[in-house]
């Protein structure tokens, strides 16, 4: 995939040297509450090696980008799609700023802004979708920013900290992306 730019970002291939920049938050408990359950237990060095090499050897359907400082190209988090659906035009995408120097200043949803447009744009997909922990308040409010709906909840589909609390579905068509460029 080529790189994608936008004001303050750029959306970059996955590089060896980014393995360091994933192990500073890949155990850290405060980001990695907000994600999903394969964070359940800590990940091992060789797990995280494993990972990132299987990003870059294109293993699976599994693609996706380093969120990166369009200046300096300094690692600043992560956006994959994955659940491709070629037929039915869609798929899901996850993401996260796993440095605290970056969090909440809004690259998040600068990330998800040029990513839609690629989808949609250059992927031609129909639906992109999301999955949220009912307490992460600011990535719902950043989600809603770039146009996802919420569509249904998974109810306390999900366990941690001895609470159960829901899995939101979020969603936006590309009918919807077209309108929010235009106005």
């Amino acid at each position: 995939m080529p790189r994608l730019y936008g004001e303050r970002i750029m959306l970059r291939e996955y590089q060896a040297e980014d393995l360091a920049h994933m192990r500073e938050w890949v155990n850290d408990p405060e980001v990695v509450n907000n994600l999903s359950d394969i964070f359940l237990y800590p990940h091992t060095m060789g797990e995280t090696e494993s990972f990132l090499q299987s990003i870059l050897d294109k293993e699976g359907e599994h693609r996706g980008f380093v969120i990166a400082d369009k200046e300096s190209g300094a690692y600043i988090g992560q956006i994959d799609l994955f659940k491709f659906d070629w037929k039915n035009r869609a798929a899901e995408l996850g993401i996260v700023i796993g440095s605290r120097q970056w969090q909440g200043q809004g690259y998040g949803a600068e990330a998800i802004g040029v990513l839609q447009r690629f989808v949609f744009e250059q992927l031609n997909m129909n639906r992109l979708q999301l999955e949220v922990h009912d307490y992460n308040a600011r990535a719902i409010r950043c989600y809603q920013k770039c146009g996802f709906t919420e569509e249904g909840r998974l109810r306390q589909r999900h366990y941690r900290n001895g609470i159960y609390s829901d899995i939101i579905v979020m969603s936006i068509l590309r009918s919807e992306y077209e309108q929010m460029m235009k106005g």
